[in-house]
């Protein structure tokens, strides 16, 4: 195996491992988990510390989040593509929340990338906007607060603490974007 194949194999044989046990994992069940001598860990690894670092930076890397946001097929109704959307968004969120949990990390860590937030919005956006912009039209505001509404109820409905375990499904956050919450969605209620 090459070794940046068996870096990321490493990587996420362990991920498992920490989300199961926290920073008590071993590099015994690491090795044993991806099926390599724990020695072999050690020449990749120089400690268990650096493993966990490539968990996490594995984990809050933006491409493979941003290569399934493009993935998502545009000729769909536009329920569907929300729907393939927030499930996108939330899985990311739950992973998230259940490593820094695990990890007893008080806050996410600084971007590996020279990308300021600013630059990480910007970068979302560009994958987002064309998910809604086929609709734009069919929206009472504009696409960005329409993305943004969305992300901040996917975020909010994917908090294992905010939602006391229970998490909205991206059926459910989608309908509440979509249709809000009244059951007559026309005129405004005095």
């Amino acid at each position: 195996m090459a070794p940046d194949d068996r870096k990321r194999a490493i990587v996420a044989a362990a991920l498992p491992l920490l989300l199961a046990h926290g920073r008590e994992t071993t590099t015994r069940q690491i090795a044993e988990a991806a099926g390599v001598a724990e020695g072999t860990v050690f020449r990749v690894f120089a400690t268990k510390d650096e493993i966990v670092e490539a968990v996490i930076e594995k984990v809050f890397d933006p491409d493979q989040f941003v290569a399934e946001i493009d993935a998502i097929d545009l000729t769909q109704p536009l329920r569907a593509r929300l729907i393939a959307l927030t499930g996108v968004m939330q899985r990311r969120f739950v992973e998230i929340f259940a490593l820094m949990t695990a990890l007893a990390l008080p806050k996410p860590p600084p971007p590996q990338r020279a990308r300021d937030h600013a630059d990480w919005r910007e970068l979302v956006r560009g994958h987002l906007a064309p998910i809604f912009e086929p609709d734009a039209d069919r929206f009472r505001m504009p696409v960005d607060e329409v993305i943004r509404v969305l992300r901040l109820l996917t975020f909010s409905g994917s908090h294992p603490h905010i939602t006391d375990q229970q998490l909205m499904t991206p059926d459910e956050i989608v309908d509440v974007v979509l249709h809000g919450t009244l059951t007559t969605p026309t005129g405004r209620e005095s």
